[in-house]
């Protein structure tokens, strides 16, 4: 299964938990590769903390291959190369989790044919391969989006399920860009349209997922005055009248991830021992994060075929 990570604006979360979806697949059991064509900042491997590719690689990157020159991609296999300490001891009965990277000092580029015929080519092997493709996308209506949204209309990838994440954070203007980004004149629906997709059948592949939604129950937010308490409570239901009018509502959205202070300061995977043993996250991110990434592949979750 391929699924599509989205935002319309940076600072979502999008890549950050992508990876810890990836991650969490991985570690009960399926094969996961996560594909990283965010081809202006390829900085995936930051989040899985494989040093060797922290901003891309210098050769042999996505960005390489999709313009012609290597024939194959560079793969890192995370358990093997990362220098997360939980990661390294690779926890019995995980599948693979491989991360594709982009180049180094890489950049957006427009498709051609061949450009087409490469990324239709590389779904098709991963698809084989994996169980799991999670393809992180640049933010915005990039050169990656249209690229994908050509690919899967192609009849080569009309029988490989694929579905779509649309990351945003819990505030107005995050909520407008993310519907834009799916419903907009220019967005996922209508450029899929565009090239040959059924709407219907792309409209029940998109889901919503809330990141870094602050609380106003929670211990984080204790010190609050009551008067700001009031406030966050308000702006909270303004905040979903706003997502139902445009079409982001509770229905779609297929988890939420609280506003965790770790992932504040790094952009990192959450694991077991961070909230059991050095305590330095919060059990219900984690428990989120085990959720939706669950939610990926249960069909009650998404829209009938």
């Amino acid at each position: 299964m391929l699924v599509f990570a989205a935002s319309d604006k940076g600072g979502t979360g999008r890549s950050v938990t992508s990876a810890n979806l990836a991650y969490q697949r991985a570690i009960a059991g399926d094969d996961v590769c996560y594909v990283d064509f965010d081809f202006g900042s390829p900085t995936a491997a930051a989040v899985f903390d494989v040093p060797e590719a922290l901003g891309g690689v210098e050769h042999d990157g996505l960005h390489s291959y999709m313009e012609g020159t290597t024939g194959e991609p560079a793969r890192v296999d995370v358990w093997a190369r990362t220098q997360h300490p939980v990661l390294r001891s690779r926890p019995n009965g995980s599948g693979r989790l491989v991360l594709m990277p982009g180049d180094l000092s890489g950049g957006e580029f427009a498709t051609d044919q061949d450009t087409l015929r490469r990324c239709v080519d590389l779904i098709l092997r991963l698809n084989i391969e994996f169980d799991l493709i999670i393809v992180d996308l640049s933010a915005g209506r990039s050169y990656a989006m249209d690229m994908v949204l050509e690919a899967t209309a192609q009849p080569e990838l009309r029988g490989v399920e694929a579905r779509w994440l649309v990351f945003h954070r819990w505030t107005r203007q995050h909520v407008i860009a993310a519907s834009g980004l799916a419903f907009g004149a220019h967005g996922i629906l209508a450029g899929g349209a565009a090239r040959g997709h059924s709407e219907e059948l792309l409209r029940d592949a998109i889901r919503f997922v809330r990141a870094a939604v602050p609380d106003p129950e929670s211990p984080l937010w204790s010190h609050a005055s009551p008067a700001q308490a009031t406030w966050m409570e308000t702006c909270n239901e303004n905040l979903k009248r706003l997502a139902s009018d445009r079409k982001i509502g509770d229905s779609v959205v297929l988890g939420t991830v609280p506003l965790e202070p770790i992932l504040q300061w790094r952009e990192q995977l959450i694991t077991e021992e961070d909230v059991t043993s050095t305590k330095i996250a919060n059990k219900e991110t984690l428990e989120k994060l085990e959720e939706i990434a669950q939610r990926l592949t249960d069909d009650a979750y998404w829209g009938q075929r």
